[in-house]
């Protein structure tokens, strides 16, 4: 079946309908930004048709696009607003880029060497747990993805109070996760055990047991 922009925009509304408003997507702002913002402009051609379905969509050396439900989860936790400076982790095709965005964000992305070009924010290539200290510092951190640990390079971008939205991988189990940086400390709480992606280069360093 060749897929047309009407069949993608009944496909986007019966996302909205059924994948985000039964699953504490509340925010009238973050329900506004998905239902019009085209995910499929931001999904390889050769899977497009699997642009609105509730499971990860494969990418290019070994990532993944999170499901819709992830991003509505982490936007709505996000809370963010207008102006706020936001520091992204995992850019991928740049689809959450794209609806920070649409909420008014500044954002800076920070995406692997090789990831495309994101229109709306600026994009710093290089390893995702160094982050962009050149544009700090940030008003809001949003990792999408799930790491072992959020690195200590990441939270020293941050302003004090700063808000967090990530997921977090425990034993083979992906949870989502939002807290604050007091002080120059983070603190996380679980929020709901949702399927994501983990992205790569977040192992918790090795701790010493005497």
């Amino acid at each position: 079946m060749i897929v047309t922009e009407q069949n993608f925009s009944s496909m986007r509304t019966a996302m909205v309908e059924s994948q985000l408003r039964t699953s504490d997507v509340d925010d009238p702002r973050v329900i506004a930004a998905m239902a019009s913002v085209p995910r499929e402009d931001y999904v390889p051609a050769e899977r497009r048709a699997m642009t609105y379905i509730d499971r990860p969509i494969p990418l290019s050396g070994g990532r993944a696009l999170n499901p819709p439900l992830v991003v509505g989860r982490l936007l709505t936790e996000a809370k963010v607003a207008p102006g706020d400076k936001v520091l992204l982790i995992g850019a991928a095709t740049g689809y959450s880029a794209a609806l920070l965005t649409a909420l008014g964000a500044q954002v800076t992305a920070v995406e692997e060497e090789g990831g495309p070009d994101i229109a709306g924010a600026s994009l710093v290539r290089g390893p995702l747990n160094a982050g962009a200290a050149s544009g700090a510092p940030y008003d809001l951190l949003f990792i999408d993805g799930a790491v072992a640990e959020v690195p200590a390079a990441l939270v020293g971008q941050l302003v004090d109070g700063a808000r967090v939205v990530t997921g977090v991988v425990e034993r083979g189990v992906t949870r989502l996760a939002s807290g604050r940086v007091v002080a120059g400390v983070l603190g996380l709480s679980s929020v709901a055990d949702i399927e994501m992606v983990v992205l790569p280069g977040f192992a918790a360093p090795e701790r010493f047991v005497f």
